[in-house]
């Protein structure tokens, strides 16, 4: 099933305590992921639109650089940082971490904290 639209995956409630979802998307950020994982993931890249953390491609399979959706739609769309990503794998850890601090309110442990 396709839990970007499964009103199920909306309602998910994000456990902080679920490091064992955090391991799994680490250890393949692009992979095959299990159910739960789905819905989290789902969550946290549809719950709210704005302000919510986008990679934006520079170059097609080989450049990114993280954005935030703006207020009003058609607005310039704001860079994070100065960091561009080469591998879509670092750019999606990187937004997952981001993305777990802001909705849980807690960072994840000192061994999360790195690249891949």
């Amino acid at each position: 099933m396709d839990h970007t639209s499964d009103p199920q995956a909306m309602r998910y409630v994000i456990d902080a305590g679920r490091l064992d979802l955090v391991r799994e998307f680490r250890s393949a950020p692009l992979g095959k992921h299990s159910p739960e994982l789905r819905m989290l993931l789902a969550k946290m890249r549809w719950s709210k639109a704005e302000g919510r953390l986008v990679l934006i491609v520079l170059e097609p399979g080989r450049a990114w650089r993280l954005s935030r959706i703006p207020a009003r739609r058609g607005d310039p769309m704001p860079f994070v940082d100065e960091r561009v990503f080469t591998s879509l794998a670092e750019a999606e850890w990187h937004v997952f971490k981001l993305r777990w601090q802001d909705i849980t309110g807690v960072a994840l442990p000192v061994e999360f904290q790195g690249d891949l």
